[in-house]
């Protein structure tokens, strides 16, 4: 089960430069998901172009509520 491994938030650029925010437990897996249009819907309009970000050390619950905390912020931030 997913709960005792380790999960990483991460923030995708996308080649018409919006961010977006994410988390799994394998970041390789789940970029490779998003570039084939398994992932999130919000990449049937949007094309990932790299990670810029990963953060890891987290746990599920903590990993949801950091995604969570990043997509509130304002763009500089």
């Amino acid at each position: 089960e997913q709960k005792n491994k380790e999960w990483y938030v991460y923030i995708i650029l996308c080649t018409d430069s919006p961010l977006y925010t994410g988390i799994t437990t394998n970041v390789d897996r789940r970029f490779s998901e998003h570039e084939s249009l398994k992932g999130a819907k919000y990449f049937r309009g949007h094309s990932p172009k790299e990670i810029v970000y990963i953060e890891d050390g987290h746990s599920r619950s903590t990993a949801s509520q950091r995604e969570a905390a990043i997509k509130k912020l304002n763009k500089t931030e």
